[in-house]
Formats: C-alpha cells, structure tokens, sequence
C-alpha cells in the first residue's frame, strides 16, 4: 500500500465511524437524579442527585454548564458538567417545566404553567429580567435561531403564543389542535413544528407568517388512536427528518421533513417523552418514562440498537460532544 493511499483510507474509516465521547444527561423526575450515559459504552456512569421533580434540561453553547429545571422547587439549577455539581439557582417563577436558551446565551426563558406566564431569566445576573402573560397552563418554549421569536405553546388554550423578543412583547398567536406540549423551530428558522398530545397531531408552522402550512396525522397498526400522544420533537440538522416521540404508543415516528409523510414508526420504551441527537446526528437517545429506561436509536439505519436502564420517570434528555 501506498504512503498516499494510507492517510487516506484512515480519513475515510473517521468519517465513516460514529463520534464518540459524547456524554448523555437524562432527567429522572421521580428520583430526583440526573443519569449520566456514556454514548460508547451505552452505560450509566455516574447518578447526580439535583432538586425535586427535575425535567426539562439544555446545555449552554460550550456544554459547560447543564440548565436543570427543578420544578418542585420552582428553581432552575445551574451545574457545573465537569464536576457534577450544582453551582447555583437560577429564578424561575413558579413550577417551571421547560425552557429554551437564547442565542446570546446570557437570556433563559421559562414556561410556568400554574402561573400562566413565560419567565425571562437573565442568566450573568441571575435575576429575573421580565415576565409575560400567556395563555393557560403553557409547557413548550423555543426560541428561533437568530433569537427574534420565543414561542410557547399552552395546553389548555391550545395556542402558540409568538414573543417579539426585541421589544420583550407577545405579538401573534396561532391556534392548534389539543394539548400542545413542544415545540422545535427547523434549523433554517423557517418553520415550527408544535406537537399536540390529545389531537394527536404535529402542526407545522410558517415561522414568518405564523400560519399552518400542514398537519401531520399518525397510525399505527395494533395500537389505539388516543394512545397516539406525540410529545417531543427533534429535527435532523440537514432537514431531511423530523423524529416524534409519541408518548404511550410507544413509538417514535421518522417524518420526511419536506413532504411531511410518516416513513416509519420505531418501537422503544413505554411512553416515549422527548428525545436528543448526538453531536455526529448518528444517534438519537430518547426518555422512557414509563419503562424508567433509555432507548438508542441508531439514526443510518433506522433501527433501535439498546435500551439502557436509568431512574424513574426519566423525563428530559441533553448530550455534550
């Protein structure tokens, strides 16, 4: 074999093999721990006692710090990745559920679903930087890619509620079917995919217009309509998929991103909450809370390759590297 043929073969074998190294964060509601995976081993490494009823998680832009929403104890924690500790407590108004982080990394928003508000946490102050009002009992919160729009969705109004985030106001809303529990902008910030547990639906969103453009039904074989819940959702970085977890059906949906049909559904653990992507796209890890276990997903393949036993009610998913 050649000297020139060598290097290059080994460049293939790199981009050929999945990145490891990554390390995956899990929240357990019920145990109040955070599970910490090794996305080589497919192994729990480390349990991370945190506050009560933890369950929305995101890492900082450098995956430095962890934004643990405790929301027994109405706080969001801050802990620090390398040494598994807790660094201090961020303001989060009452019962915070899930959050997103701005672009500029210096601003958390916070839906509060018994006060019907989305807190605005400035994070270098650790204070709170303003309030606004919502509809009711709101849950998903997303923030676009340039940080314009903020979006949260309420379950009992049933709307997606669009904050200008400039001039620190609601704006727009844009109603959907019931119960909407997450919402996932596409990486272009051209769309907002919101999924409704009860209507048992995904409405995607025309982000400049704040109109539906589609509504994307599910069905499986053998399993009951209104056990057909979809929670969480994550979008593929190249925007061919867009993979929904639903709930206790007990599967995941793979959705071609562009002409919006159902390609595949994928079982995994009992209701299936929300789901993260590896840093490659390789894998996708998603959070069982009934079965109180991990499913991987291997992504090429479209195959379920593991299932990792964690805490109880393992609600949110994050994963460094």
């Amino acid at each position: 074999m050649s000297k020139a043929t060598l290097p290059a073969l080994l460049l293939m074998v790199t981009l050929a093999a999945p990145a490891f190294g990554q390390t995956v964060f899990v929240s357990n509601e019920k145990d109040n721990t955070l599970s910490v995976i090794d996305a080589q081993s497919l192994k729990v490494t480390k349990t991370i006692k945190v506050g009560k009823r933890p369950r929305g998680i995101t890492l900082n832009a450098d995956a430095t710090l962890l934004y643990v929403c405790a929301s027994d104890d109405d706080t969001v924690q801050v802990l620090d990745v390398a040494s598994g500790k807790i660094l201090y407590n961020l303001p989060s108004g009452e019962d915070p559920e899930q959050f997103a982080l701005h672009p500029d990394g210096a601003h958390l928003f916070v839906s509060n679903e018994d006060d019907n508000v989305v807190t605005v946490v400035d994070i270098p102050k650790r204070k709170v930087a303003y309030q606004i009002d919502v509809g009711v009992e709101p849950e998903g919160m997303a923030v676009s890619p340039d940080g314009a729009w903020a979006v949260n969705t309420s379950e009992t109004t049933n709307m997606v509620h669009w904050i200008d985030t400039a001039k620190r106001t609601l704006v727009d809303n844009t109603l959907v079917d019931s119960r909407p529990r997450h919402a996932e902008f596409s990486k272009d910030g051209k769309r907002l995919w919101v999924s409704a547990e009860i209507g048992g639906t995904v409405t995607v969103i025309d982000a400049t217009t704040h109109k539906v453009e589609h509504v994307i039904q599910f069905a499986i074989k053998g399993v009951a309509k209104d056990k057909i819940q979809p929670v969480g959702v994550k979008l593929s970085a190249d925007g061919r998929y867009a993979f929904v977890a639903l709930g206790p059906a007990n599967h995941v949906a793979v959705v071609d991103a562009k002409t919006f049909e159902v390609e595949k559904y994928l079982l995994v653990g009992r209701r299936v909450w929300h789901m993260e992507f590896t840093a490659d796209q390789k894998r996708l890890f998603t959070s069982n809370g009934v079965s109180n276990d991990v499913s991987v997903i291997d992504v090429d393949t479209m195959t379920v390759i593991k299932s990792i036993p964690v805490g109880r009610y393992p609600w949110g998913v994050a994963i460094k590297g």
